[in-house]
């Protein structure tokens, strides 16, 4: 094999840990919550004063909207432990700071990047491309979430970086999403759980319905009878399992990418958002939009997952559907193939599949199109991220963990019309460690 000469560029991206997001801190307990609010409430104005000085001292310059946080955090344990006295400004910001705490993004590690086109390009100049780049940061209790940067490739192939903002910020959760009954359906079917009892939980609503629909229904079937089989009761909590499941969470536009961040929110995700593939995605009428597949992590299961956005300030987040969304390494073509979303697929943990799908949403029927061969990838392989479309065909960069958990990098070129049939693939890594 003919040697490619690589220029290594002297960026690096490497862990910051004075990155932190404030996080809400709420014991389990309500007893020990309504204690530590009684060891606030017993000190006098003065004293709460000099304890908030403190905290703003030590705290302010590190987070932009400290006291904004910290009274959102004061609100979210007023509503589980209610407290009839009025309470100063003061004592809800020094409540706010005892049950909130500080998370390390990037602690352990930042990794696992992806690379799209940035959805604005005015003012780039002729041949050069403004980009966005998805990171995995992985922190304490090796959570990983979501963060962002971006920069420019010039028509050289330069690579400029912009800024990294001290600061981080959750997203806001919006409160009242909206759904699509066909994927609960299509979630339940999979499930065997798509009976009559679930069908009349489902039939009031429309084709998309707002969660206080769903809730307002879930809330009149449980008061007109007891679920009486295990099915039902299965049904009814899956269904409310998937409306936990699918959200959406928006970031003020104004606010620098590299301040957002994309953290666990759902019962899937307590341990971690894994590896996002980010790819941008143009329909057949040339409209775009950005899909994401990552790995969601509860600590003791994974599920593959979907996030679409437009501009990534507004992010929904979504469950795929079909028997064969399962296991890691999921990838998206950027359009349709044969007027179907065509994804890459690696459900057995093992081989290279490619599922075809009217919807972006579910996945069935996957066809195999690579085995290991070589010994670098005699353990599996699988895809580095989505398909790039090329004049020869669809280039796809591949990883095989072979001896001793060894990763290389390698390729693969995938016809353009028929991507299960493969033209050509490398028989030695193209990278190694």
């Amino acid at each position: 094999m003919n040697s490619i000469r690589l220029r290594r560029h002297a960026i690096s991206i490497v862990p910051q840990s004075r990155r932190v997001l404030l996080r809400p801190f709420i014991p389990a307990e309500m007893s020990r919550i309504r204690t530590m609010m009684e060891r606030v409430f017993v000190r006098s104005e003065e004293s709460v004063g000099e304890e908030l000085a403190k905290v703003w001292q030590d705290f302010e310059f590190r987070h932009r909207n400290l006291g904004a946080v910290l009274l959102e955090n004061y609100e979210r344990v007023q509503k589980q432990v209610p407290w009839a006295a009025p309470v100063s400004d003061q004592r809800k910001l020094l409540l706010g700071a005892l049950f909130s705490g500080e998370y390390a993004l990037e602690s352990a590690a930042i990794f696992n990047p992806s690379i799209v086109a940035h959805p604005d390009q005015r003012g780039v100049a002729p041949g050069a491309v403004r980009f966005v780049m998805s990171l995995r940061a992985t922190g304490e209790g090796h959570i990983s979430s979501i963060e962002f940067r971006t920069g420019t490739i010039d028509a050289g192939g330069n690579i400029s970086m912009d800024s990294v903002s001290p600061y981080v910020s959750a997203a806001e959760i919006v409160a009242n999403p909206s759904f699509q009954k066909r994927q609960f359906q299509m979630k339940l079917l999979e499930l065997g759980l798509l009976q009559e009892d679930a069908q009349a939980v489902l039939a009031p609503l429309g084709d998309i319905f707002s969660l206080a629909e769903l809730t307002q229904i879930m809330a009149q079937v449980r008061q007109k009878t007891e679920p009486k089989t295990h099915d039902f009761r299965r049904a009814l909590d899956c269904i409310q399992w998937l409306a936990d499941s699918n959200y959406e969470q928006h970031f003020p536009e104004t606010l620098a990418f590299s301040e957002r961040i994309v953290f666990p929110f759902s019962p899937n995700e307590t341990n971690g958002i894994e590896d996002a593939r980010f790819v941008r995605f143009r329909e057949d009428d040339g409209s775009v939009m950005y899909y994401a597949t990552y790995t969601a992590y509860n600590g003791r299961s994974i599920l593959p997952q979907l996030i679409e956005t437009l501009d990534f300030a507004k992010f929904r987040i979504l469950t795929l559907s079909g028997a064969r969304v399962q296991n890691k390494g999921m990838a998206l073509f950027p359009r349709r193939v044969g007027g179907r979303y065509a994804m890459l697929s690696r459900f057995d943990d093992e081989n290279l599949f490619l599922m075809y799908s009217q919807s972006p949403y579910e996945w069935t029927d996957p066809q195999l199109i690579l085995r290991p061969s070589a010994m670098w990838e005699s353990v599996k392989i699988g895809n580095c991220g989505s398909p790039i479309e090329t004049d020869a065909g669809w280039l796809v960069l591949t990883h095989g963990v072979g001896p001793m958990r060894k990763y290389c990098i390698g390729a693969v070129l995938l016809d353009r019309e028929d991507p299960t049939q493969v033209i050509g693939r490398l028989h030695e890594p193209l990278l190694a460690p």
